[in-house]
């Protein structure tokens, strides 16, 4: 069983923020959010979590191991950077879903996201050092097969995004659908999941959907650990089993 501590970052006010007290120009508002994302990235990778943007201005964190000290830090470096601050909310579970729904539930309950009296919420608790194991967190990395003899050399660069993302999406749906995981586009041909305890054959499974589904071919590396960066690190091996064998699915030891 996996054990996976996820935490969702929520901008507070973003929305009104934007157009008080004139409409703030696009170009500052993109340079804010992918900088804001950066620093978080760091923050929290720092401490061996994993940040994914999501949509910019709500992001999901895999933080096994940052206790609520380490978010309370992570809330004041915001703070001192940005002219926003930003909300925390810590759950647990064995499936990344669940917690993610946990994490949301606790945020809802606070008040909306656009409201003004609702500003740097740190809720929940992250999972005690007496219920951590060394398997913890599952990390699968996907990659799609020869994407630059397919895709990046053949074609332009909006139609090979297209095509990428429609690998993206259709595994983003079956993996959350049929497995309780968060999946996430991380750059390139790359595709990062936060997985409960699957198997090797589930992974196959799901290869074979999105190949059936929108003709794009993947493979996976997987890897577990007691934090999201060890995880990561390890599936990124995996990966180079993969490359290496010619195989769709590799799980590290």
């Amino acid at each position: 069983m996996t054990n996976t501590q996820i935490t969702l970052i929520q901008i507070d006010n973003y929305g009104p923020w934007t157009v008080t007290p004139d409409p703030k120009r696009e170009v500052d508002l993109q340079t804010l959010q992918s900088r804001l994302y950066a620093d978080l990235s760091q923050l929290i990778g720092n401490r061996e979590g994993y940040v994914f943007f999501t949509r910019f201005d709500n992001m999901i964190a895999v933080t096994n191991g940052l206790g609520r000290s380490a978010h309370e830090l992570v809330q004041e470096a915001v703070g001192n950077r940005y002219p926003v601050t930003v909300s925390l909310s810590i759950a647990t579970a064995s499936s990344p879903v669940e917690a993610l729904g946990g994490a949301t539930n606790q945020l809802q309950a606070t008040g909306s996201a656009q409201d003004r009296g609702r500003t740097e919420e740190l809720l929940g608790g992250p999972l005690s050092r007496d219920n951590r194991s060394d398997r913890d967190v599952q990390i699968a990395h996907f990659d799609v097969n020869d994407a630059t003899g397919k895709y990046t050399d053949q074609l332009n660069a909006f139609d090979t995004f297209i095509e990428i993302e429609q690998g993206y999406a259709e595994l983003m749906r079956h993996m959350r659908r049929t497995h309780d995981s968060l999946s996430f586009f991380v750059g390139g041909d790359n595709i990062i999941a936060v997985c409960p305890a699957l198997t090797e054959d589930e992974y196959a499974d799901a290869i074979d959907h999105v190949n059936q589904e929108v003709g794009v071919k993947l493979k996976v590396g997987i890897g577990r650990a007691e934090t999201a960066q060890t995880a990561g690190m390890a599936a990124k091996h995996a990966l180079e089993v993969c490359r290496e064998e010619g195989a769709d699915v590799s799980i590290a030891p």
